[in-house]
């Protein structure tokens, strides 16, 4: 345990830390334990600097949506490689696919994104203004 007896005024701290119950210091938080591993596995799945990289080129589309086939060139891996992030982040719910003949189109759920910040702003306390 920290000696932090800058952080208790009760008296209690001493070489060992503070009482049974702490400084107290700690905030409620809202964060259940089934909402930080849902949060914790959208972020886990978004750690992947493919997948965040795949997220862009998705966001920026100027016609909202592109063909699987188009996303090999620029981030110089294998349509397999591609394929498997694309399904990662389909079946996670960050993106749609829609097929087209041989080829599938993606774009991104902006909703499902939003959801994720909001998700980390409640957990982290940040309001949307600090953004």
């Amino acid at each position: 345990m920290v000696d932090d007896r800058t952080a208790c005024d009760s008296g209690e701290c001493g070489p060992g830390g503070c009482g049974p119950e702490g400084c107290g210091t700690a905030g409620a938080g809202s964060l259940d334990t089934g909402a930080a591993a849902d949060l914790a596995a959208k972020l886990k799945l978004l750690a992947d600097p493919v997948r965040l990289r795949l997220l862009n080129l998705l966001a920026t589309a100027p016609a909202g949506e592109v063909c699987a086939c188009d996303l090999v060139e620029p981030l110089g891996r294998s349509q397999p490689t591609i394929s498997h992030h694309l399904k990662v982040l389909r079946d996670a719910g960050l993106v749609d696919g829609e097929r087209r003949g041989t080829w599938i189109w993606y774009s991104v759920r902006r909703e499902a994104i939003v959801e994720v910040l909001d998700a980390l702003r409640a957990a982290t306390g940040l309001a949307a203004s600090l953004v």
